[in-house]
């Protein structure tokens, strides 16, 4: 399995996700600075992951924490949380698992507490949401690949396989979940402009487990569904509102479209840690804006002319109306959202 982020004595380890697929590079993140710049240039990236990482920024920050009492210590953990916490906007999970670590310090940074103690349950608390949500993959690996064919080509946008995650992938789990339940699948992954997830690293991934993968433009997909030639489509999404509008990688909204046009199923495949049942629907999304120079350059080659302007959102909204289903690790759920993702809250 790709480690795509691991806790270490000397920080926290993660695979360089902006060199692949040409180069698989390990370094080591010393401080919670370092992981937040880590996660703010997409070193680390995908909703799962980017909150594991976070996490261990929290822990691997108060471990090295030069507070000299339990008043001085939850300043420094506010500062190492607001850090973390302004990386990223889009990813709810993020956020949900700075508010986990928050609770926890809460609860044992009392008066008089131990450092050592302290630093060790943080620790451990971090630890356990990344075997949670290599778990949690596994689990909703085993819901959506009931909905795959037995034979047949699906179509990923962006990257939510290992590498988006702590491990085995939430869209590319369930795409793993059944190639091992014996089905004969081909991927089309769509390449992702302008970051290039879908041609750098699910096509990475997937041709490391030999899995059948091919790699197409983002313009292609609806050429390819009016062949008839994609049977299904899954992504994983950043954040899903409580009326089930998903935002995922920009360009996803499009591919929704063009599947519902085709009558071809629509899957979107996240934990429930993603899901953000604060808020009504996709409006309350806030939408990620990042650097032109990724539209402008490739491979730090300019191929936009100089002095042209360009927009870079990273994510966009997809209306719950062009989802035929939601797979998390507490189920399946199916429209209508607004009830059926309410009922995995207590379930």
């Amino acid at each position: 399995m790709i480690k795509t982020i691991e806790w270490t004595g000397e920080g926290v380890r993660m695979i360089d996700q902006r060199k692949l697929p040409t180069v698989e590079e390990y370094p080591v993140f010393r401080t919670y600075q370092e992981i937040a710049g880590a996660i703010r240039t997409m070193v680390v990236r995908g909703a799962p992951a980017i909150g594991v990482a976070a996490a261990m920024g929290v822990a691997l920050g108060i471990r090295d924490s030069k507070a000299i009492d339990i008043a001085a210590l939850r300043e420094d953990f506010k500062q190492i949380t607001d850090t973390l916490a302004s990386t990223r906007p889009t990813a709810v999970n993020l956020f949900w698992a700075i508010d986990r670590m928050k609770r926890l310090f809460r609860e044992i940074a009392t008066d008089g507490a131990d450092r050592q103690t302290i630093t060790e349950k943080l620790i451990k608390e971090a630890l356990a949401i990344q075997a949670e949500d290599i778990e949690s993959n596994r689990r909703m690996g085993n819901f959506g690949q009931e909905l795959l064919p037995s034979s047949g080509t699906v179509l990923t946008h962006c990257n939510a396989g290992a590498l988006a995650t702590a491990g085995y992938g939430t869209a590319l789990g369930v795409i793993r979940a059944a190639v091992e339940h014996g089905k004969r699948l081909r991927v089309l992954a769509d390449e992702t402009r302008p970051f290039l997830q879908g041609a750098r690293l699910t096509a990475w991934e997937l041709w490391k487990d030999d899995i059948d993968v091919r790699v197409i433009s983002d313009n292609m997909a609806g050429s390819f569904m009016r062949q008839g030639l994609i049977d299904a489509v899954i992504v994983g999404a950043d954040r899903i509102a409580a009326n089930g509008d998903v935002a995922n990688k920009i360009g996803t909204y499009p591919v929704a479209v063009l599947a519902r046009e085709h009558e071809i199923p629509f899957y979107v495949a996240a934990p429930f840690s993603t899901l953000d049942l604060e808020i009504p629907d996709g409006s309350h999304i806030p939408i990620e804006q990042r650097d032109p120079a990724e539209v402008t350059h490739i491979g730090g080659v300019r191929i936009v002319p100089d002095g042209v302007s360009v927009f870079n959102p990273a994510f966009d909204v997809t209306p719950h109306q062009f989802i035929t289903a939601i797979i998390t690790d507490r189920g399946v759920a199916k429209p209508p959202y607004t009830d059926s993702l309410a009922a995995q809250k207590d379930s």
